[in-house]
């Protein structure tokens, strides 16, 4: 009886530490090649006359995400109006891929905006500088805060509650709280892949 007990627990221990080692150091381990970040700015190595198939497929991988309020073809810079940023209940909007900016996006308002600029390179190609900034909503009391307030009411009419969703207004403030280096990376990505020698 006693050997069986022992057998059992080490039959318990093999199958809980398991097979698994660590890597071996002289086997690479393959790395996809979306895993590997862009450089901000992307070079894009195309010749001078193709200033304006850049400019067109860099607003083309903008505007899947943002609404452009400024885009010029002579000083190379794209602008768009900000954008809220989606939360992770929202899957199907476009927005940050990272699950900690998505996290933070469902509990505080939170928007995106971005300036890119073209500039020619040296030996005729072009950098594209991807800057995707990030703004948290100042409110000086929550929105729909319900504390305070009474459990039981006097009146006996009934009150329909309606849910407006009103735009920001000019008085609503902003606290920029730096940048999204992650959609940064999805637009350069983006940029590269559009004017790569497949799509010409």
């Amino acid at each position: 009886m006693g050997n069986l007990r022992k057998v059992a627990w080490g039959l318990t221990a093999l199958l809980l530490g398991g097979c698994a080692t660590g890597p071996i150091m002289n086997n690479p381990k393959r790395i996809a090649p979306d895993a590997i970040p862009t450089e901000n700015p992307a070079y894009v190595p195309l010749g001078p006359p193709s200033y304006g198939f850049v400019f067109e497929q860099t607003l083309d991988a903008l505007d899947d995400i943002y609404e452009i309020s400024y885009a010029n073809r002579y000083d190379g810079r794209i602008e768009t109006h900000p954008v809220i940023a989606p939360g992770i209940f929202q899957i199907w909007k476009a927005g940050s891929p990272s699950f900690h900016n998505r996290l933070q996006s469902s509990f505080q308002s939170i928007r995106h905006r971005s300036v890119v600029t073209i500039q020619s390179a040296q030996d005729g190609g072009f950098f594209v500088d991807v800057k995707v900034y990030r703004d948290l909503e100042d409110v000086p009391t929550p929105l729909k805060g319900a504390v305070g307030g009474a459990a039981f009411r006097g009146d006996s009419s009934v009150q329909r509650q309606h849910e407006v969703v009103e735009a920001a207004t000019p008085s609503a403030k902003w606290i920029p709280i730096g940048r999204d280096p992650y959609l940064e990376q999805l637009i350069l990505k983006k940029v590269v892949k559009l004017t790569g020698p497949k799509s010409e």
